[in-house]
């Protein structure tokens, strides 16, 4: 850590001592004690003072961010250990091998892996198996693990030897295209029944992890569900804790006390390319950090060699040393000689020249090559331990490790080793012997090395079965148990079939007003889940507070300012709604937790997420993808849409974009509904299909805006066409004439009210006829089409839907919205007319809606004359027309 910056004054300055003779006296004790001692021992002092003050009542004294680079839990302290090391030691063994044999095996096809990570955590997640990891078998939550993604070999392993996978499945590693195959990492929507988090983008794991001890507690406190006894294990890379999102929530975690939650950080030190901090302490930085954010930091780095070293250091300088060390050194230090050893870390003072003068030479490279806290199942147990015993706040294990631990030199401590993907057959020979395998030499003489296991009645495999019994069963392990939700009254969503008469309203608060009546429901209403990044108000969502009121673990603590008004912020301990501040990767993260429930828990809940404008997919499409991975189910709004509905706000907010992002997505239903009725029919199907009997792990995603507008009643029969993306809202104005120009006009979302306003400028100034089509879900019309010639292919006679809506219908197509013209033209392969987009491609701008429509070409006059040039072109009109629309329109 860098030194700390000295200033010639104090923050206590400012405050006034009462006794200033004794601070002095104070101050020449500690000036006395350096003098004679050396600052270490007046260093040491001062902690214990620290300390002893910190545990006396009525003291309050701030905690100390960084400690010394040794161990929190002293081995005197350490509890007694409960298994039977033996056995967890030949367990961990076989999972060791399995995990590197699976991965060389596939290597072999060209497939890749990692071994070096589980190589170093073996011990971190087996101590959990054996000792802390709750199954599902008890009240169908057990714990949640957050799996290291490329750690996934040796989780893949330890399911073997339990029976829950077969060798013919470790051969298919990372060969899923049969059906069959084991996902590279953890993946829940390719291997529903193992996984239940993603974590390989590195990152989102521990952020999700956060987020979900905070809905366990969410749940609990709305009595949902009872979860006081699930807890969330996260298990991460301290290379890993560079990422923005990994730290990103920690305060949340702190300041709510969730002392369910422990994360294990795996410090072996390095990052994919070398060390995470060459020239620095990765352990004592993230201590810092997560004590700073309110956490209880656990330090479990040396092994039990160490103690002996320690116990000998009674000037602090072998302390001392270790904390001036900087990683890289570490690294190297675990690759070199004795003789090394002893120059360089021990040649640097008397003190530690005569510390290691008395040890030999195998116990220096014990020291520095093995003997590390993450590898000893006794410092281990006593790490977790401590953390499931703390209460008040969440824990973080720093577990120092090495990396490629047990696979030989050639892995161990190298820069190079996460992308070492086989070992030799000399060097499982060599870890065979290490770990002490009964595995022969004849055995290994095959072009591949075999897995073993032990016999089912051996005592490995029996204490193994009994551990696991005692802890609710298998796990990580994903369950769905949950009953379908009965389906709300269809009258909830004929208020807004029926139009809204003359008031005008926007599709947003039309949203909140259906959402508002579903959480009225006396069976379902409960379960919706409301989740805000801080901006509630500007949805029109005020009107939830005081009803639903906002979730808060320690509820209200403070008068509100605003109780006297109709409409407070009243923040309870039961409230429904998530309002997470200016975070829009907290917020999602919320609703991945509450979209998983019904497999997490077996409780279904219905999220809502609603954003603002592009603030949604384009910040955080990572993490929707591993929201589909996980199979959520819910509902995402994107409000205040579209690139020039938001006046005055400009590039940075206005959306033209969201809905290509979204299309990507294979778990996305994506739609852009035009009118309220639209909203209505989405939502009543999304609840369908993702709660009814036949649920499917997909959501819906809703683009609405807050342009206010006469909402129009529901024609009839339009419903299963607003659902499949295409439908006529409007037919042509009737115009006399033998020779009528005719075209058709097709928008989403606000933009039909363009095309209605140029439906009636062409037959008015130009004496074209304009049929009108709603375009709820461009997406699904492309994906309907694809399938349709998926299924042509197999000799099925399929037409798209796209098609058989516009078969026969006269002139040439034109699509309109408010995004950029990528998002409609995604189903001009499958229109048989003359297609003609436009759309809002490039940077929004600030200005007035009809300034910026005109800007982007989209504006009613803009589009009477792009469906006058399609005339054109097809010598339905003159030419000339277009420059006479142009002109007369001043475009």
């Amino acid at each position: 850590m860098p030194d700390p910056v000295r200033l010639p004054y104090s923050q206590l300055d400012q405050l006034p001592d009462r006794d200033p003779e004794e601070t002095a006296e104070w101050r020449e004790s500690l000036d006395a004690v350096t003098k004679a001692a050396g600052p270490h021992r007046a260093a040491y002092l001062m902690r214990r003072a620290l300390e002893h003050t910190a545990r006396t009542e009525g003291t309050d004294l701030p905690s100390l961010l960084e400690t010394d680079y040794v161990n929190t839990i002293p081995t005197s302290a350490e509890p007694a250990f409960p298994g039977d090391e033996a056995l967890e030691a030949r367990i961990t063994a076989w999972n060791r091998w399995n995990a590197a044999a699976m991965v060389t095996r596939g290597s072999k096809l060209g497939l890749g892996g990692h071994i070096a990570t589980f190589a170093s955590a073996a011990w971190l997640y087996e101590t959990g198996f054996q000792h802390f990891f709750r199954g599902k078998e008890g009240d169908g939550s057990g714990d949640q693990l957050y799996i290291q993604g490329h750690a996934s070999p040796g989780i893949y392993a330890r399911a073997f030897l339990e029976g829950r996978l077969t060798e013919e499945q470790l051969d298919h590693f990372r060969q899923e295209a049969g059906g069959e195959g084991l996902p590279s990492y953890p993946h829940p929507r390719r291997l529903p029944w193992l996984w239940e988090f993603p974590t390989v983008s590195m990152g989102l794991g521990p952020l999700s992890a956060i987020y979900q001890a905070r809905f366990n507690r969410y749940l609990e406190h709305r009595d949902i569900k009872d979860t006081s006894n699930s807890h969330v294990w996260a298990f991460l890379g301290d290379g890993e804790m560079d990422e923005p999102e990994s730290t990103a929530a920690l305060a949340l975690a702190g300041r709510e006390g969730l002392d369910n939650l422990t994360f294990v950080i795996n410090c072996n030190l390095q990052r994919l390319d070398g060390p995470v901090r060459p020239n620095f302490k990765i352990v004592q930085e993230l201590e810092a950090q997560f004590r700073a954010a309110g956490w209880n930091v656990v330090k479990a780095l040396w092994g039990q060699a160490w103690d002996e070293v320690f116990a000998l250091d009674t000037d602090g300088a072998v302390v001392q040393r270790l904390r001036e060390t900087p990683d890289a050194q570490f690294q190297t230090y675990a690759t070199r000689d004795a003789a090394y050893l002893r120059e360089h870390f021990f040649g640097a003072g008397d003190a530690l020249k005569a510390i290691a003068a008395q040890l030999s030479d195998a116990k220096l490279l014990e020291l520095f090559q093995t003997s590390r806290a993450g590898h000893e199942p006794r410092k281990v147990y006593a790490a977790y331990q401590a953390a499931v015993e703390h209460k008040g706040a969440p824990t973080v294990i720093l577990a120092q490790t090495v990396k490629g631990y047990t696979l030989g030199a050639g892995f161990e401590s190298r820069n190079a080793n996460h992308q070492m993907k086989k070992l030799t057959t000399a060097e499982f020979r060599t870890m065979r012997d290490l770990l002490e395998l009964p595995i022969p030499d004849s055995a290994l003489e095959g072009d591949l090395v075999p897995y073993w296991r032990p016999a089912e009645d051996s005592p490995e495999m029996q204490y193994l079965r009994t551990r696991r019994a005692a802890l609710d069963g298998p796990a990580p392990a994903r369950q769905v148990a949950a009953k379908p939700l009965p389906m709300p009254a269809d009258k909830v969503f004929d208020a807004l079939k029926k139009g809204s008469g003359s008031q005008e309203i926007a599709t947003t608060m039309a949203f909140v007003r259906l959402v508002k009546d579903l959480m009225r429901d006396k069976e379902t209403g409960k379960r919706w889940v409301p989740i805000v990044p801080d901006e509630a108000r500007t949805f029109g969502m005020e009107s939830l507070f005081p009803t639903a009121g906002l979730y808060s673990p320690k509820g209200a603590t403070y008068d509100p300012v605003d109780r006297d008004q109709l409409l407070w912020y009243k923040e309870a301990k039961n409230g429904q709604i998530l309002n997470e501040g200016i975070t829009e990767a907290g917020s999602l993260a919320d609703f991945t937790a509450a979209a998983t429930s019904y497999a997490t828990h077996g409780e279904p809940m219905i999220p809502f997420y609603i954003f603002y404008s592009m603030f949604g997919w384009q910040r955080t499409a990572d993490q929707f993808w591993a929201l589909a991975d996980q199979l959520g189910r819910g509902f995402v709004i994107g409000a205040t849409a579209g690139r020039t509905t938001m006046t005055g706000e400009g590039l940075q907010h206005a959306d033209g974009h969201s809905h290509l992002i979204a299309s990507t997505n294979p778990a996305a239903l994506s739609y852009d509904p035009a009118f309220a009725y639209e909203v209505a029919v989405i939502v009543k199907e999304g609840l369908r299909r993702m709660y009814g009997p036949d649920a499917e792990d997909v959501f819906y995603y809703l683009t609405v805006y807050n342009e206010t507008k006469v909402q129009p009643a529901m024609p009839e029969g339009v419903e299963q066409d607003i659902l499949k993306g295409l439908y006529r809202f409007k037919e042509a104005t009737a115009i006399e004439g033998a020779e009528v120009p005719r075209l058709q006009l097709l928008a989403s979302g606000t933009a039909i009210h363009w095309i209605l306003e140029a439906q009636q400028l062409l037959a008015a100034d130009w004496g074209v006829a304009a049929d009108v089509w709603s375009a709820p879900s461009w997406t699904e019309l492309r994906r309907d089409a694809l399938e349709c010639d998926a299924a042509r292919l197999e000799g099925e006679d399929r037409v798209p839907h796209v098609t058989r809506a516009l078969a026969g219908a006269p002139g040439p197509v034109v699509a309109v919205s408010d995004w950029m013209r990528a998002v409609p033209d995604q189903i001009a392969p499958w229109v048989e007319q003359d297609w003609t987009s436009i759309g809002t491609d490039g940077f929004g701008l600030s200005d007035t809606r009809d300034a910026a429509r005109r800007h982007f070409g989209v504006d009613p006059q803009s589009v009477v004359v792009q469906a006058l040039a399609a005339l054109a072109r097809r010598g339905d009109v003159k030419p000339e027309t277009v420059k006479e629309a142009r002109e007369r329109y001043g475009l």
